[in-house]
């Protein structure tokens, strides 16, 4: 890596590009103006540095090239979702579940089925896009505020990007600590079982309030459905392929393309769907089409045409940071951090600190993971700490805070499936603040005992 002395200080580079950022969204402009801006910023001044323009291009369009299959995944994403509900498969799920649901505490129920899924589908997002949105639905059908059932969402669908084996991120981080699954594991379970528990408890608590309400609304949504969808048994097929594609640990373009090929099929048996009726749902979405206007705005999707602009938000982001990283502008931040450790507990918290912020202002979790395994690996061998405690600290903290981010890719991904932003849903994604507060203290009660 080229190693020039910046025209600019490294840390401000990085403050008025995240400046940009916040300012997009404060503005309600897209988001990937602002990102563009953070990227005209940064070539100006690593140009000004000595940089020459053509080794920026070959960056700019090595860092896109390496993200056409996340693109491709993203397009599936939004098709994925339309495909669910145009074949019948989510208002079957719903149909079914507001027929068993009456009296059970559906945030309980659901943070645990949502967190289940996400651990054997190994994709958050995913999660998300399928599961995700069948139980969106029957929350909102009871008249939970969709704000409360998003947060809910997605802090069991993240359970995925933290511990799940067909995770990317776990395995980044069992390949750059050269960690067996096992191993990660093993000390990853120490934190996460204490931290399910408590979120599932405060769900529990919050989830009583919706369990005594008017449960009327319900029949006349399992009415509307009857009447706009043939519903059946048989429609779970779908969820169950791409469940048992996921656990095989099937590439996920080959996955949500089998998905939604099984769902078009689904779509013109059940359904009466024409070709071009599916391809249209595909391409631009699929709106409900009920007796209730209510249900009909939970029962909508925007298709692949609506994950446009994540993809130019995920192509902005990822191009930032490569031309950070290109002119070394997230070392400097990483060594004033990372000074004066001198106890494993100080080493642990500030790994966890590191990580957030790389995760934080870089937009993406990879950052997070990357450079603080590369710049402490050594620190925690010479402290005579596993690196299993390392890769721990990073799933607890910069993995974990990423969808809280309105920046973050994961957010801006999350936005069309569900129709909020992460400003609404953050405040209630729960499992998200409790995971990093409970690893910082059964790590400090695990030190404590083996110092005593």
């Amino acid at each position: 890596m080229e190693c020039k002395k910046l025209a600019l200080n490294p840390i401000i580079i990085m403050a008025i590009s995240l400046g940009f950022i916040i300012g997009s969204i404060v503005l309600s402009i897209p988001l990937y103006i602002g990102f563009l801006a953070g990227i005209v910023l940064t070539m100006v001044v690593l140009l000004k540095s000595g940089y020459e323009f053509h080794d920026l291009l070959k960056t700019i369009v090595h860092s896109v090239l390496e993200i056409k299959n996340l693109i491709i995944v993203i397009l599936f994403i939004g098709a994925t979702t339309s495909i669910w509900l145009s074949s019948g498969v989510v208002p079957s799920i719903m149909y079914y579940g507001f027929t068993y649901i009456e009296g059970v505490n559906f945030l309980f129920a659901a943070f645990l089925i949502i967190s289940a899924v996400s651990l054997f589908m190994g994709t958050a997002v995913g999660t998300m896009s399928t599961v995700g949105i069948s139980l969106s639905g029957i929350g909102m059908g009871l008249g939970i505020p969709q704000n409360l059932i998003v947060g809910m969402l997605v802090s069991g669908a993240f359970v995925a990007d933290k511990i799940s084996p067909l995770s990317g991120l776990i395995n980044l981080l069992m390949t750059t600590t050269e960690k067996s699954y096992k191993e990660i594991f093993r000390s990853m379970i120490v934190t996460l079982i204490p931290t399910i528990i408590i979120t599932a408890a405060i769900y529990y608590v919050i989830g009583m309030k919706y369990t005594s309400g008017d449960y009327g609304n319900l029949l006349l949504y399992r009415e509307a459905i009857s009447s706009g969808f043939n519903t059946s048994p048989f429609l779970l097929v779908l969820p169950v392929i791409v469940l048992g594609l996921s656990i095989a640990g099937m590439n996920s373009i080959i996955t949500f393309s089998i998905g939604i090929a099984v769902g078009s099929v689904l779509s013109i048996v059940f359904q009466g769907a024409t070709i071009g009726i599916i391809l249209k749902s595909i391409l631009f979405g699929y709106h409900g089409n009920t007796p209730s206007e209510e249900l009909n705005r939970l029962l909508v999707s925007g298709g692949m045409i609506s994950m446009v602009e994540a993809i130019f938000i995920v192509i902005t982001a990822i191009v930032l940071v490569q031309l950070f990283e290109k002119g070394n502008i997230l070392m400097p931040l990483m060594e004033r951090l990372i000074g004066g450790i001198n106890t494993k507990m100080s080493l642990i918290a500030r790994t966890g600190i590191v990580s957030t912020l790389l995760t934080v202002a870089t937009c993406d979790q990879t950052a997070g993971i990357i450079l603080p395994i590369k710049v402490l690996k050594n620190k925690y061998k010479e402290m005579e700490l596993d690196l299993s405690v390392l890769t721990r600290t990073i799933s607890d903290t910069g993995i974990i805070v990423a969808p809280l981010m309105p920046w973050n890719i994961n957010s801006f991904l999350i936005k069309p499936i569900m129709g909020i932003s992460a400003a609404q849903y953050a405040p209630y994604a729960v499992l998200c603040y409790v995971c990093p507060f409970v690893s910082m203290f059964i790590t400090y009660m695990l030190l404590k005992r083996k110092s005593t």
